[in-house]
């Protein structure tokens, strides 16, 4: 695969095959690029579930998605990524319930939390949710995963990765907490877990991939969620105004976790994003990553460190 489009043409939702008779779970699906990738998957005959943090609002999607798409097959069931008994208790409901996973997508996240925040566990909020919380769910389920032949575990992560480095001495920001650093540590995390878990999957003998994906600059909430938390209307206009008229839609960026999940030339560790300039927009490609992420060593350090933090241990 080159540096250009993955396929002679540019890629997009039209190009998902049919997808009848497997099943899929998106993280943070409510809303973003969650609900663009919930929405394609199951309007390709996927059945999906939507993780989510907000079973109402969860609802409301499943309806929607429904009715744009009748004979789609949505299920909404709770996941708080920042507690590890939710996890606990969403994965073990999902294999009571489903013989198969053919498509994880660990999309959920936050982005640049102004002040230091912990989870229910403990745990500094962005390494909590955007790590932490997939690295345990993906443990939880891998058991359905496993049975699955050609099952894709898909994570995703940021451009922003590349600022990211592994503080393994102050994982959880407890000595000097900033925003950006812990959003970048906790994206290249999703990178190391990847490439980490893909080894682990090859060495178990199991038919699953792990791959990744960033959206590049999409307009989505989650700016909302992070950076804009408690700034004043003024700044928090301001940055949306600059969003609406720079970034490119949802729909857009959410096609590179969509590739990931589904096009037929992925093979494990790939990463994609953006074939525009800085990877910012357009079309799904085949992206490089930083070096500290392509580092064995600590992808090794960060699984061990992540299996004493959750207790969770991958068979």
């Amino acid at each position: 695969m080159t540096n250009s489009s993955p396929t002679a043409h540019h890629w997009t939702a039209a190009d998902i095959p049919n997808l009848a008779g497997k099943t899929a779970i998106v993280t943070g699906s409510t809303a973003g690029l969650g609900l663009v990738a919930a929405t394609e998957l199951a309007a390709h005959g996927a059945s999906v579930t939507l993780a989510v943090r907000d079973v109402a609002r969860g609802e409301k999607v499943a309806r929607a998605i429904i009715d744009a798409y009748p004979e789609a097959s949505v299920q909404v069931a709770l996941l708080d990524l920042t507690s590890l008994a939710s996890i606990r208790e969403f994965a073990t409901g999902y294999i009571k319930s489903h013989k198969r996973l053919d498509i994880l997508i660990n999309n959920a996240g936050i982005m640049g939390v102004p002040t230091r925040e912990t989870t229910a566990d403990g745990f500094e909020a962005q390494f909590g949710t955007n790590h932490l919380g997939h690295f345990a769910l993906t443990g939880l389920l891998l058991p359905v995963i496993s049975k699955t032949k050609g099952a894709r575990i898909v994570t995703v992560s940021s451009n922003l990765h590349k600022t990211g480095r592994m503080n393994f001495d102050d994982l959880m920001g407890e000595k000097s907490y900033k925003p950006w650093a812990a959003y970048g540590q906790s994206k290249l995390a999703n990178l190391l877990f990847t490439s980490e878990l893909q080894r682990r999957l090859e060495k178990a003998k199991i038919d699953a991939i792990a791959v990744a994906a960033h959206p590049g600059w999409s307009n989505t909430s989650l700016m909302k969620s992070g950076p804009m938390k408690g700034r004043s209307k003024f700044m928090t206009g301001l940055a949306q105004w600059v969003t609406d008229r720079m970034a490119q839609p949802g729909t857009m960026g959410a096609l590179n976790e969509l590739y990931a999940a589904t096009a037929a030339d992925v093979h494990g560790n790939e990463y994609f994003g953006p074939d525009g300039k800085s990877e910012q927009k357009g079309y799904p490609r085949k992206v490089d990553r930083s070096q500290f992420a392509k580092n064995a060593a600590d992808a090794k350090r960060l699984w061990d460190v992540s299996e004493k933090l959750t207790g969770i241990s991958y068979p």
